[in-house]
């Protein structure tokens, strides 16, 4: 369990992350990294995800990117953009993605820890009611 933690501290440092989760707000992205191994790298996707209620693995010219964010824009609901094209390890980080999701394609969403799909399926979610109970029930864990 220690050794889990410090790497993940380790993986952090590596992307010159600072401060707690909430350092990262709407519209932000993460810096670039530098040379991480796998395992650090898959720390950092699930240290990410579970340290954000919304967490979009994104590109910055893809337009269904830009149509993720500005959905919870538009619901003014924070969430953690990384922009994988302008990441050095952005295409070992898609990688793991895929491994992860089943999906090699962008965005890649997070919300309360789950992966709920790209673009057109958070959509959905947010048309159904069901994409804001997610969001806000993360953000009560986090109170409590």
């Amino acid at each position: 369990m220690a050794l889990q933690g410090a790497l993940r501290r380790a993986a952090a440092l590596a992307l010159g992350r600072r401060g707690g989760p909430g350092r990262f707000r709407m519209g932000n992205s993460l810096p670039a990294s530098v040379g991480l191994s796998h395992d650090a790298a898959v720390n950092h996707i699930q240290d990410m995800i579970s340290a954000n209620c919304v967490v979009i693995f994104s590109k910055s010219t893809c337009p269904y990117c830009k149509m993720a964010k500005n959905l919870f824009e538009s619901i003014n609901v924070n969430y953690t953009a990384v922009e994988l094209d302008m990441n050095t390890n952005g295409s070992q980080l898609q990688d793991i993605l895929e491994q992860m999701t089943g999906g090699r394609t962008v965005p890649r969403v997070f919300v309360n820890g789950t992966f709920v799909g790209g673009a057109t399926d958070t959509q959905r979610l947010h048309e159904e009611g069901k994409l804001l109970p997610l969001v806000h029930q993360c953000q009560e864990k986090r109170k409590s």
